[in-house]
């Protein structure tokens, strides 16, 4: 058996309408104008603002691929996939995904975040970070585990970032990572990908597109 071939794709079809749903009814209330600190504005200005603060705070990063490309670039394609494959169009989960590596690898502060983009935002951005002092190996799995029990928006969050992570790691993988490190990350992707599904059909798809062009995908099981 193919990993990854699993019962996945028997999840019930009211799981995915309701999804749907959802998807529809944050599309509709996007342009609503949101109040941070008192203060008003509309969707794109949030949006705006938040890719605004994720280049400063992240401006001395660099990506680990062999170009070194700039660490904005990250959370940038994780809200085109958002917007783009996924058509997600609550400005708070694109704003958190621009943001959601702000908490865990710069200096930034969960107070920071809510006095800048309010409690919506600054919520999902803690959920999907993780926490450093513990050993990577327990990080990985508390990703598992914790997946299911995510608020919409972080799980969103989480399909856009493994989305990026598996085309990064197909394209322009890390100069020093192994096959056996890059069947490694796809395996645990699919863990956690596994664990969201029901949230976002478009974004599911993808990522079952991207994992079978990875290595894991001739891993049998």
């Amino acid at each position: 058996m193919v990993a990854g071939q699993s019962s996945r794709s028997k999840r019930p079809r009211e799981s995915r309408q309701a999804a749907s749903r959802r998807t529809q009814a944050r599309a509709e209330s996007a342009e609503l104008p949101l109040e941070v600190d008192g203060k008003r504005f509309d969707g794109v200005e949030l949006i705006l603002r938040a890719a605004q603060f994720a280049a400063w705070k992240h401006r001395n990063q660099r990506r680990k691929d062999a170009a070194g490309s700039p660490y904005i670039n990250h959370p940038l394609e994780l809200a085109q996939v958002l917007w783009v494959e996924g058509k997600v169009r609550d400005p708070i989960v694109i704003a958190a995904a621009l943001l959601h590596d702000t908490l865990e690898d710069t200096e930034t502060t969960p107070g920071e975040l809510r006095g800048e983009f309010g409690p919506a935002v600054a919520r999902i951005v803690e959920e999907v970070t993780d926490t450093k002092w513990l050993k990577k190996r327990t990080r990985k799995q508390l990703q598992i585990t914790r997946a299911s029990r995510s608020s919409e928006g972080a799980k969103l969050v989480k399909l856009a970032d493994k989305i990026c992570n598996l085309r990064d790691i197909i394209a322009s993988p890390p100069a020093d990572w192994s096959l056996e490190r890059k069947r490694e990350y796809f395996e645990w992707a699919r863990k956690v990908v596994d664990q969201l599904r029901g949230t976002n059909a478009h974004l599911e798809r993808r990522f079952d597109q991207l994992y079978r062009k990875g290595p894991a995908s001739r891993v049998v099981g």
